[in-house]
């Protein structure tokens, strides 16, 4: 028994929670510097990426608000196109994710370390945004344009519906009285007194 009391390493130290609690806060310190240098990181990638994006922005039409174009900081900065899209940047840091939010699910629409591809990606997104939105309201246009030509025809076929109508009477009567004339002669001939 003496021999594995040699193996055993006195402790010279004596435990203490104000240390303890020192040593965890130091701790906690250190990895909240690094999640905000990985978020200032992030941070300043997204800017990159708006930069790029600068000029594509100021094109969008001043009457179109569907667009955010903004950078939301958070536990994770992202950049938002638009109400259901943003681009984040990947875990590795160097890997930007554009990410849309469909009734599916999220979808990543491209993934890439390469900013240009990125910038070429989101200005064809915006770009087909664009479309549909003066699609929509040329729609809305020609629908109210059609609304407004077929009350215009319902009014003329009201005006015009009134001739007809008394044209129809007449030929209707007409036709009557023919139909009971030749009733009375048929009688009168078949049946002869």
């Amino acid at each position: 028994m003496s021999e594995m009391q040699d193996n055993v390493v006195p402790h010279t130290r004596m435990r203490s929670l104000r240390d303890a609690i020192r040593k965890v806060q130091l701790g906690e310190v250190e990895r909240s510097d690094v999640v905000v240098e990985l978020q200032e990181t992030e941070r300043a990638r997204l800017d990159m990426l708006t930069d790029e994006l600068k000029d594509v922005f100021r094109e969008i039409p001043d009457d179109d608000d569907q667009f955010s174009l903004q950078i939301i900081s958070g536990s994770t900065p992202r950049l938002w196109i638009d109400a259901t899209s943003h681009v984040a940047v990947g875990g590795d840091r160097r890997t930007y994710r554009f990410l849309k939010d469909t009734r599916l699910g999220r979808v990543v629409i491209l993934e890439t370390a390469n900013i240009d591809d990125m910038a070429d990606c989101l200005t064809e997104y915006i770009a087909e945004r664009v479309l549909e939105r003066e699609k929509a309201l040329e729609g809305d246009w020609l629908n109210n344009r059609l609304r407004e030509v077929a009350l215009d025809s319902k009014v003329i076929r009201v005006k015009e519906s009134r001739t007809p109508w008394l044209a129809v009477a007449g030929a209707f009567g007409i036709g009557i009285t023919a139909g009971i004339v030749g009733l009375v002669a048929f009688a009168w001939f078949a049946n002869p007194l």
